[in-house]
């Protein structure tokens, strides 16, 4: 079977996937990875596309896995399609959930607000509390902050553009909740049309927040739009 990569969302880690990993296969060869600054890891530099597939890449490589399916969710969808074009002998195949596709300065100023720390340490202190555990012992003031600089360079032309959706050789499904308040039916459904193998779907009332989708029904999804041979 081919081996199955799950990639996180922007300040999130494997622990993401730690429920629905249980319910696939359990002959299915799964891994799921930390992004540079995630999950513990150090911040050695600012958040970029480049960063982030490097280590893609690199895991890739250190354990010898010369190819690999991609499920990725939000930002981790993301990664993923820029690995995809990159690297296509090394990535079968990639699905992704609830991943920001269409981004503008304006839509990145809007977006990036929502990853103030002095904002979330003042309005949301239990959510400061989560990132304080989810990213230790980083500092995860540190790990908003890169994040938002890496939305603005999205948002000024520093990440997928139509050439490189259209370099990818793979098949692509793209996951869009109906109840997805951040990511528009819009955007997945052009995306999904630009990738030469593309193919859009509509999870019924499913919310962007992975922590919201219920497990069986992501299980559900991975299992019936991911190979598993």
């Amino acid at each position: 079977m081919t081996p199955l990569l799950f990639l996180h969302g922007a300040l999130g880690s494997t622990a993401q996937f730690s429920l629905v990993r249980a319910q696939l296969p359990p002959d299915w060869p799964v891994f799921a990875i930390n992004l540079p600054g995630h999950g513990g890891l150090p911040v050695d530099a600012p958040f970029s596309m480049r960063l982030f597939t490097q280590a893609v890449v690199q895991f890739l490589d250190e354990n010898r896995i010369p190819e690999v399916q991609i499920f990725g969710y939000s930002m981790g969808g993301y990664v993923a399609l820029q690995v995809a074009a990159e690297h296509p002998e090394r990535i079968r195949q990639v699905v992704i959930l609830g991943t920001k596709l269409a981004w503008t300065p304006e839509v990145a100023a809007g977006m990036s607000r929502m990853f103030d720390p002095v904002k979330i340490e003042a309005k949301a202190p239990h959510f400061a509390e989560v990132l304080a555990q989810t990213h230790a012992p980083a500092d995860w003031k540190l790990v908003c902050t890169y994040t938002s600089s890496f939305l603005h360079d999205l948002g000024n032309g520093h990440g997928l553009t139509q050439e490189t959706l259209l370099q990818i050789a793979c098949p692509v499904t793209i996951g869009w909740g109906t109840a997805d308040n951040v990511v528009s039916e819009a955007e997945s459904r052009a995306a999904a049309a630009q990738i030469p193998h593309g193919n859009f779907v509509a999870l019924e009332t499913v919310q962007h927040p992975i922590e919201q989708v219920p497990t069986a029904v992501l299980a559900d999804f991975i299992k019936e739009y991911m190979t598993q041979h």
